[in-house]
């Protein structure tokens, strides 16, 4: 597939400017999903990420497949599509830490990071001498972000916690699926992780606020992140909603609780999602389809009328859409400025011009495969780009390297660290 971004890490990386976190080091306890994209984020951004894995296992999505890469000769790999979404751009290191000589190197890596993000299960690693007291102890300026289903404190915080799971007990479920009395009704996820995106997301905020404040202050802090925490949060308008009203939100399919007509229709030979925020748009909609006489009806004519009224309105613009194909509505809609779009598979994103012309896909050098697509990051920076300069790493393929040039021990060590199953 074509795309507008060369060979994300081809050309001479002394040469290339590093990207805004610069200088940052990241020690990176995390596994599955919420932490690795909170890391994965900060090594977009330019940081130095360090993810430590057991040996000969390594994190858990090592094995969440299929699908997994395929290498060069079209066979498959032990490297998973999934721990490839979430661990571009670091370096692996594999250590067991529940050995003495393993918490020793966790503890010299951390003496060196600015910031240690973990989501093991409340105090988990404090049992192995690698909790924040711990760690503060021989590095005060240190940030140190733990990620857990429900938090270091309340009733729920020795619990184990999944995105599913957090997706119904945040409520998510509870206003996401068709709604009851219709064909398919009851609760639906969405279709990815997003209990745990966004406690990546939160993290990745939390610790860079923390840089600016140790850059102040001169101490770092301990930040606890909650998947519950973010999947709560991430409900915005409908938490308010119940908070007006006493009325917990319900399922409404693909329609909007505040505005209306703001969902997904069928058409001719597919789907289309028409959203109209304001008044003047569903006048312009109006016209554009024939039908004037509804933008003057007191019924439809405004926002609150339409919500009230969706049940009269909604079958009127189904029935509508179903006299032509998608294409077609789709193009008549964007000449009067009406905001629509089509339902994409991800294959159809990627083939979209737009999304090309953004250079939303990358392809990185990979050496089992040759090469590997990647998504790239929605951040854009005029001065500080984000470079993309390496896939995922293989299990442990940056522990020699590491441990010689970062905590400079001798090959002598290393090898005994290795006869041991240390690292």
């Amino acid at each position: 597939m074509k795309t507008t971004k060369k060979m994300a890490n081809e050309g001479s990386r002394d040469q290339e400017p590093r990207g805004p976190l610069a200088g940052i080091r990241v020690l990176d306890m995390t596994r599955i999903m919420a932490g690795p994209y909170s890391t994965q984020t900060l090594a977009d951004l330019g940081a130095e990420v360090i993810k430590i894995e057991r040996p000969n296992v390594g994190d858990d999505t090592r094995y969440w497949g299929p699908p997994f890469l395929n290498d060069r000769n079209g066979n498959p790999t032990s490297e998973s599509a999934y721990n490839l979404s979430v661990n571009r751009g670091k370096k692996s290191v594999t250590v067991d830490i529940s050995t003495t000589q393993g918490r020793g190197i966790i503890l010299s890596l951390a003496k060196l990071s600015d910031i240690f993000i973990e989501n093991y299960k409340t105090g988990q690693l404090a049992k192995f001498g690698l909790g924040y007291d711990d760690l503060k102890a021989i590095n005060p300026k240190l940030i140190y972000c733990s990620i857990t289903g429900f938090g270091n404190t309340g009733p729920y915080k020795d619990r184990r916690g999944y995105d599913f799971a957090l997706q119904a007990m945040g409520g998510l479920m509870s206003v996401t699926g068709e709604r009851d009395g219709h064909p398919g009704a009851g609760p639906e996820k969405v279709g990815v992780a997003v209990a745990d995106i966004s406690a990546g997301m939160y993290a990745a905020i939390a610790v860079l606020s923390a840089v600016i404040n140790r850059n102040a202050s001169g101490v770092g802090q301990h930040i606890d992140i909650s998947l519950l925490d973010s999947q709560i949060t991430f409900m915005a308008n409908q938490n308010m909603n119940y908070f007006v009203t006493g009325v917990a939100p319900k399922r409404l399919g693909n329609a909007h609780p505040n505005i209306c007509p703001y969902q997904c229709f069928p058409t001719l030979d597919g789907y289309i999602v028409l959203t109209v925020g304001n008044d003047s748009q569903f006048v312009r909609f109006c016209s554009v389809v024939g039908r004037e006489e509804w933008s003057s009806d007191a019924r439809f004519s405004s926002n609150p009328a339409r919500v009230t009224n969706r049940d009269i309105l909604v079958p009127m613009i189904a029935e509508l859409f179903l006299s032509m194909p998608t294409n077609e509505w789709l193009a008549l809609l964007d000449k009067a400025d009406v905001p629509c779009g089509p339902v994409n598979t991800i294959k159809d994103v990627f083939a979209d011009e737009h999304v090309q012309a953004r250079g939303m896909q990358v392809e990185l050098k990979h050496p089992l495969s040759g090469t590997v697509p990647s998504v790239a990051s929605p951040m854009n920076f005029s001065r500080t780009p984000i470079k993309y300069r390496d896939p995922a790493p293989l299990l442990g393929q940056h522990t020699d390297d590491v441990l010689t040039n970062l905590l400079r021990l001798s090959e002598e060590q290393i090898k005994s660290l290795k006869e041991s199953s240390i690292i």
